[in-house]
């Protein structure tokens, strides 16, 4: 019978590294890099064995069926598709790092590996998965308290002692060390161009309560109530009984693509002159070609300010979502938010299609940029984490049935409407699209119904706080376009 899982959380503090330490810690993470494409290699050739099965070919056509299921089990046993068959494959392989990779952390990678392999045979949106190239092992993980340990304030592996920082003001970290500690996890960052290593603790339980320094006061507080969130691609509408409003997703998110692009042309033409045996005459990278990749002082400075540019990019991305997550839940604890499917809308369209007014073939790109500095799916997350604290959930309710952004609950109808269309006439008044779809949302009673009284009943107080956030848009210049103001 499978343990049941504890709720957890993580805290994460900086290793006050010395230089040797970090030397350590780098040969460790190489060795645990190639240790993980090991694994994920011989997981990848016994799929392909079982590809090659005839009756795999055979079942894997068959429609769903509880028989399908089983077979195709059983031949995953026979081919060492599981965890137990690869961590024994993967004690073998230990054993020339045994010196500087404990067998917990070795088995991790495995596991790892495996979960890795998983999603190639049971996600349908995964078609392919990746070595971990050179430098780009970031985090190696323990078992419980063993192998990579946490122990009077120093982080411990395998013979390495490392001062951990711990602010004595810092409150909430005391807080958090009282609760039992699972296992722990060493992070590798690239800050500023250097390299800073954290210990991440994955503690049993809930995040103690923020309090504020000055008066003791509990922060960042949930309140009853019920919330409508309508999020898109770069915006999102939040509608409730005290507020309604139409903000921006990370606002701080610059748009750093023209950057990005600027430092990876830099670092194409610096691998091209430091590695002409890689390349062909027509500038493509040799096939079967293993010499190893030269890497210049100038590539490496290139490539940490590549790296810094990133990371500045995620941490203000996720500040901007825990503040914005803190200020929905101040507004309520029934939050309601229609499905979506953002990895569908990041993906390339796969049909080809033809301007009817042009005669010119259709782009095929669509909204992947913008997810992908936006990040509207974690923002959802991080919501459900917070939620998830207080014993509480987020409500999704089905897009298809309820067509927020096309109903009227004055007339009781849905009628289709293009996505340049901004503006709604509800009883001969113009309302936001959004923001009116976040009312909607807010007065439904499950997950295909509406709450059709409520909407008329509390449909003046919502014009109200509406043309008072409507005001407030027409004031600030740097409005998406999405908005229609």
């Amino acid at each position: 019978m499978a343990k049941a899982k504890t709720p957890s959380y993580t805290l994460t503090l900086r290793c006050k590294t010395q230089p040797f330490q970090e030397h350590v810690l780098e040969k460790r993470f190489e060795m645990a890099r190639k240790l993980y494409n090991r694994y994920l290699g011989e997981l990848l050739k016994r799929k392909k064995m079982m590809e090659h099965d005839s009756t795999y070919h055979h079942w894997i056509i068959q429609p769903k069926s509880k028989e399908k299921n089983a077979v195709l089990s059983e031949l995953r046993k026979l081919y060492g598709l599981f965890f137990a068959s690869i961590d024994a494959f993967a004690t073998r392989c230990r054993k020339p790092f045994a010196k500087h990779i404990d067998s917990d952390t070795n088995s991790k990678l495995a596991k790892r590996a495996c979960e890795t392999v998983e999603k190639l045979l049971f996600n349908k949106d995964t078609q392919k998965v990746h070595f971990k190239k050179f430098g780009t092992m970031d985090s190696v993980e323990g078992k419980k308290q063993s192998g990579i340990r946490f122990v009077n304030q120093h982080l411990v592996w395998n013979g390495l002692h490392i001062a951990v920082v711990i602010n004595k003001k810092d409150v909430y970290a005391h807080l958090a060390l009282l609760d039992r500690l699972k296992y722990s996890r060493i992070q590798r960052r690239f800050v500023k161009g250097k390299v800073q290593y954290y210990v991440q603790l994955i503690l049993e339980g809930f995040p103690p309560q923020k309090v504020e320094a000055k008066t003791g006061k509990p922060r960042n507080l949930i309140n009853k109530g019920k919330v409508g969130l309508d999020i898109g691609t770069q915006t999102i509408a939040i509608s409730s009984e005290q507020d309604v409003k139409l903000l921006e997703l990370a606002p701080s998110v610059d748009n750093i693509e023209k950057e990005k692009r600027k430092l990876l042309r830099k670092l194409d033409r610096s691998r091209r002159i430091t590695n002409p045996n890689k390349y062909n005459e027509d500038g493509t990278i040799k096939i079967g070609n293993n010499d190893k990749w030269v890497r210049s002082n100038n590539y490496m400075k290139v490539l940490f300010q590549y790296k810094e540019l990133q990371r500045k990019v995620v941490d203000k991305r996720k500040q901007d979502h825990e503040r914005l997550a803190n200020a929905i839940l101040s507004l309520g604890n029934e939050i309601k938010v229609e499905t979506m499917n953002y990895k569908g809308l990041a993906k390339r369209s796969k049909e080809t299609t033809i301007n009817e007014k042009t005669g010119r073939y259709n782009r095929k790109k669509r909204l992947g940029k913008s997810i992908g500095n936006k990040a509207p799916s974690m923002l959802l997350r991080i919501i459900k984490q917070k939620l998830a604290y207080h014993g509480y959930t987020l409500f999704e309710v089905d897009t298809w049935t309820l067509k927020a952004s096309q109903y009227n609950h004055v007339e009781d109808i849905s009628t289709k409407k293009t996505l340049s269309k901004r503006w709604n006439v509800i009883d001969g008044k113009r309302v936001q699209r959004d923001m009116y779809s976040a009312y909607l949302l807010q007065h439904t009673v499950n997950e295909k119904e509406y709450d059709k009284q409520a909407l008329h009943e509390h449909y003046q107080d919502f014009l109200e706080l509406h043309d008072k956030e409507v005001e407030r848009l027409r004031l600030n210049k740097k409005n998406v376009s999405s908005m229609g103001i």
